[in-house]
């Protein structure tokens, strides 16, 4: 019986056992279309950036009028005028979902007109129908209220009822989404503990819906602040306005318009953070881990450059 020496080793003792297999070494593939791609993104930016550097602005009248009084003035109208027509879109377009989704075919029927109608127009011609009413009514009489409708009819009344009545066609398509998104066997439930019709909508079916409705609201926002810029066709004095009076008598008037672009980017970007927060809020409980806010992101990126190679977290 022969031994086996590599085995078992010279003296028949098994030898000893080794370390593991070797650590492979992972080579990572090169992928040459992102570095492609990444250099004719940055060579067509800095064409954009040279072009124009070539044209004669004087960038220098954009820092000087950006805290114009004239222009935070502007910045004020243009929030007051969207906060106040959102408000009157949501509220609008809740009601608006409800008679939707009503059995009643009458209130279903006046619903569906007034989306169908509201959003198949263009809101700068609504704007103008308000805004030209007085050619056709010389006064309003609503019986208890009775006027000049020259006097009634003011720029800040007409960009609400043009911004305001639009958006809650909208926001009505977008409230009926997230009702219809809760099922139907939670309402059954409700009905069957006793619960009235509007009392399962404020307790059951409204604060779920709000996952689904909370996101393109927080879009519709950032929409009615930019559309806010058409109401200056009928005479609203508000951020773009404004920038085209002072573009006129300034002799800057292409500068005062990327001023009134850097605001608006301003205002949206300050709007997004609190649509995200605000999307997180009504995340709890939809999913295990809420995803990490601006300032964790921050936070976990500095601390992971900093930490040493070799260091787990």
């Amino acid at each position: 019986m022969t031994v086996d020496i590599e085995k078992t080793g010279p003296e028949g003792v098994p030898p000893t056992p080794s370390a593991g297999p070797e650590a492979i070494k992972a080579i990572p593939v090169r992928h040459w279309g992102r570095y492609v791609s990444a250099v004719v993104a940055i060579a067509l930016f800095g064409l954009v950036v040279y072009a124009f550097s070539q044209g004669k602005i004087n960038w220098d009248a954009i820092p000087d009028y950006f805290f114009d009084e004239r222009i935070l003035d502007g910045v004020k109208e243009t929030l007051l005028l969207t906060l106040v027509s959102m408000a009157i879109g949501i509220i609008g377009g809740i009601v608006l979902a409800v008679m939707r989704l009503s059995k009643n075919p009458v209130t279903s029927s006046i619903a569906w007109f007034y989306i169908w109608f509201f959003r198949g127009t263009p809101v700068l011609v609504q704007l103008f129908v308000w805004f030209n009413l007085g050619l056709v009514f010389e006064t309003i009489n609503l019986g208890f209220y009775q006027d000049e409708w020259s006097d009634f009819m003011t720029p800040f009344l007409t960009a609400l009822l043009g911004l305001g009545l639009n958006e809650a066609a909208y926001m009505a398509e977008i409230c009926r989404a997230g009702l219809l998104s809760v099922d139907e066997g939670q309402t059954e439930a409700s009905h069957a503990l006793g619960m009235s019709h509007n009392k399962t909508l404020r307790r059951i079916v409204i604060p779920q819906a709000m996952r689904v409705i909370v996101p393109p609201t927080g879009n519709e926002v950032i929409n009615m602040l930019k559309t806010t810029s058409l109401v200056a066709a009928v005479q609203f004095t508000e951020l773009f306005r404004q920038a085209q009076n002072i573009g006129s008598t300034s002799g800057a008037p292409v500068e005062m318009f990327f001023l009134a672009a850097a605001w608006y980017l301003l205002l949206t970007s300050v709007l997004s953070v609190g649509q995200y927060y605000l999307e997180r809020y009504y995340a709890r409980g939809s999913t295990r881990t809420l995803p990490p806010t601006p300032l964790q992101k921050i936070k976990s990126s500095v601390f992971s450059v900093r930490r040493p190679k070799g260091v787990s977290a």
